[in-house]
């Protein structure tokens, strides 16, 4: 690899974010340590208080404690890092880069906007011959199709017009609804009114398609059957526009077969699909992933992320270059934290600082050999690895660190065609170990150390695991992939410039949240209760604090079991006058006092330091609870009645196609709660609970005068109900279409009645 003079980019520690962070948790370690020392030294005193819900509460805390710990991690060495993308080499030494992109509902995933995100990726600011851009459509949809063909024309006028005039906004819907700056420019003023009109025919032709249908019919039934297509729209040669001769990207629509009776494995089948379909038709050493609604907003993302794939310092062991993911219908306000801030704004800078962040879905340029974990030389006999690759010569060939395909002539590329299609079968993957982790047989190693002139060593005579493609094992293959990867070696790099690289959308109502967010918790416990548990397996194959990250997000979903206890243990304890915390005057009552803001306060630090505000702090601990007990708890038990054998994986889409009530709503920072009644009822039962024990506690202190042994019970339930308000105004106040409807609310207040009646009947049982 070539050396460069300067360097290609350069990190910066965040040494006051250090100071603080390992501050707080010194000093929070120390309270909760009195904590659970408080707690245990209630089980050796005589007491006629109830042993039974001081259990469970303990049993809490030290969950949350647990978890708590395990998200050290993301905080012990944040770092940022810069890039110099004016420092790589000429183009023609760059190299070359396939992008994937995924689709699978033309109802739920507008075609017009996975279009836009084709041509966005068309559009990079990089050399065309040496990118290719590959969509997968697992509806098999005919719109899709027809969609593509239409990019191909505007395509075009489209990449031209960017490239004389350093278009940064790339992606033409957005950038024509939302101009840049006019220069004043007339030439090119009468250049954008020529292209904005070539945007209004293409954009109406998709309309034209979407209305006719196609040859689409909504699915009916969980799978539709279709066979594989492949088909190239436009391959990266010269192209003419008028006078302009230029080159274009590789334009390839893949649609992998699909039947009922073969299992698909959703999104991570789909990439794999396009990684073996890519393979054969140009293989190239990176490979930038991203969803369908995911464009590129800045042309420069592709040079920054090979900043660091060309620095020979760390190529080697780096798999992949994440960047954030941004959206653009985020409102200030933000009420349902749509942003997912935690996670790509505090979160992966610390992570960035251990061995890299975690594979996050989209938006990431990643080394294709890093999802082989292995290549192969010139010469090599590669028959054996039929078993992990599959039966495809083509693709074997692709193994060679020194292959590149050819499609010079219509014979050649009929072949790759027909192979591809092959590739793309349902049944390519049968006696295969595509998806999974494989012991690569030992030979092939030695034979590899010998033809490269190296001396075998110890370490060469021990199976070595590899991965095939991107792992099939969990729900969330990007989390379990990326574990993988870095247990195998492999360090990732977390980039995040001031313009966003890539745009999407996110949920901006309950329902769409509480759905995404379930099917992610689902794949998180999935891998928490398997072998690959991060807290057992991770240490023994990368650093303690990394595995500690890895597990923090794992049992992030079981804050439900928590959450469900503090919002409905005490709040029983406080109906029938049993204590759960110290009084005013016992020296313990401090410890409790602190813990608790103490986190409060550190959570609102975060917010402030990656530009956030108070309002900002209080969505996110609102949204927090009603996820912990919806999402997360429904999460949970999918995955254990999964292990169970109970019921099947289930993949439901996010709808991105925006309802315009509830985006007015969402911008208005109003609640829209029109949703299934399973994610509404345990809301208002929690809400409906504490507005009893609050009333209840205010009673006792007020008539009774013994405020001091129930205070920190009816702050407890003081609190939920404040940062819940918008629950309570939908139930009590609002009369609008996005309130909670009243059979809801009454259906509900019976079930709290029912659990009210069991746990007095436990409470003076135990």
């Amino acid at each position: 690899m070539e050396e460069y003079s300067l360097p290609l980019h350069s990190s910066q520690v965040h040494k006051l974010s250090i100071i603080i962070n390992r501050s707080h948790v010194f000093i929070h370690c120390i309270a909760i340590a009195f904590l659970i020392y408080y707690r245990l030294s209630f089980l050796f005193q005589q007491s006629k208080t109830s042993v039974l819900p001081w259990l469970l509460v303990f049993v809490s805390e030290l969950l949350l404690s647990f978890i708590w710990f395990l998200g050290i991690a993301y905080r012990w060495r944040p770092i940022s890092r810069t890039v110099f993308p004016e420092r790589l080499p000429e183009d023609d030494k760059l190299p070359a880069i396939d992008v994937l992109i995924c689709t699978a509902d033309p109802y739920k995933e507008p075609t017009l906007e996975v279009m836009n995100t084709v041509l966005s990726a068309m559009a990079l600011e990089y050399p065309p011959e040496k990118l290719n851009v590959y969509l997968s459509d697992d509806g098999g949809s005919s719109i899709t199709l027809l969609g593509m063909r239409a990019v191909s024309k505007f395509a075009r006028w489209w990449l031209p017009f960017c490239k004389r005039h350093a278009i940064k906004t790339i992606c033409p819907d957005v950038y024509f609804s939302c101009p840049e700056e006019d220069y004043g420019d007339l030439v090119f003023l009468a250049d954008k009114k020529k292209i904005q009109e070539k945007y209004e025919l293409f954009r109406e032709e998709i309309i034209q398609a979407i209305a006719k249908g196609g040859n689409v019919e909504k699915p009916t039934s969980k799978y539709k059957d279709h066979g594989p297509v492949v088909e190239v729209i436009q391959e990266n040669d010269n192209d003419a526009n008028g006078d302009h001769i230029y080159k274009t990207p590789r334009l390839v629509y893949v649609s992998r077969e699909k039947r009922s009776s073969h299992p698909h494995h959703f999104k991570a089948g789909a990439l794999n699909v396009l990684l073996l379909v890519s393979g054969v038709m140009s293989n190239s050493p990176y490979i930038l992933v991203l969803d369908c609604d995911m464009y590129c907003n800045d042309p420069t993302s592709a040079k920054q992320a090979m900043c660091f794939h060309l620095d020979p310092n760390i190529s080697p062991s780096l798999a992949f270059v994440l960047f954030p993911q941004r959206f653009r219908n985020i409102s200030n306000n933000d009420i349902y934290d749509s942003m997912i801030r935690s996670v790509f704004w505090v979160s992966w800078y610390g992570l960035d600082g251990l061995r890299g962040p975690i594979l996050s879905g989209t938006n990431f340029y990643m080394k294709r050999e890093s999802l082989y974990n292995y290549s192969i030389h010139k010469g090599v006999d590669f028959t054996e690895l039929k078993n992990y690759f599959g039966t495809s010569n083509e693709l074997l060939k692709s193994l060679r660190v020194d292959y590149r395909p050819s499609i010079d002539g219509i014979d050649s590329s009929s072949t790759l065609l027909q192979e591809a299609k092959v590739l793309a079968s349902c049944a390519y993957e049968n006696n295969s170990k595509w998806g999974e982790e494989a012991s690569i047989c030992t030979i092939y190693y030695l034979r590899r150390a010998m033809l490269i002139g190296k001396i075998p060593q110890f370490r060469d005579f021990v199976p070595t695991k590899i991965n095939v493609g991107f792992l099939y094992y969990s729900l969330l293959e990007d989390y379990f992939t990326g574990f993988k990867l870095h247990c195998q070696g492999w360090k990732s790099v977390y980039l995040t410039p001031t313009r966003p690289q890539f745009l999407g959308t996110s949920p901006t109502n309950l329902n769409d949240l509480l759905i995404q967010t379930s099917r992610w918790y689902c794949g998180l416990v999935e891998v928490a209760i398997s072998w690959f548990c991060p807290i057992i397996y991770g240490p023994l194959k990368m650093s303690f604090l990394q595995s500690m990250a890895y597990a923090e997000l794992a049992f992030c979903p079981f804050h439900c079991f928590s959450l469900w206890c503090f919002a409905t243990v005490p709040q029983l304890c406080l109906l029938n006058d049993i204590s759960l915390y110290p009084e005013v005057s016992d020296s313990f009552f401090i410890i409790f006092i602190f813990i608790f803001p103490s986190a409060l306060l550190k959570h609102l630090y975060d917010v402030l330091a990656s530009g956030g505000s108070v309002g900002i702090w209080r969505n996110e601990q609102r949204i927090w609870m009603i996820k912990s007990v919806t999402s997360y708890l429904y999460g949970t038990l999918d995955a254990f009645m999964e292990k169970l054998c109970l019921t099947e994986a289930s993949f439901l889409l996010t709808n991105k196609v925006e309802d315009d009530e509830q985006v007015k709503r969402y911008q208005m920072g109003v609640f829209d709660f029109q949703t299934s009644t399973m994610l509404l009822a345990p809301l208002v039962i929690i809400i409906v609970l504490n507005m009893a024990a609050f009333a209840c506690g205010v009673y006792r202190i007020m008539f009774t005068g013994d405020w001091g042994k129930m205070l920190l019970q009816v702050l407890l339930s003081f609190y939920i109900l404040v940062m819940n308000y918008a629950v309570i105004e939908g139930m009590l106040v609002r009369k609008d279409k996005g309130r909670i409807p009243p059979s809801v609310t009454l259906l509900s207040t019976i079930i709290l009645v029912v659990f009210f009646s069991l746990g007095y009947v436990i409470l003076n049982m135990y």
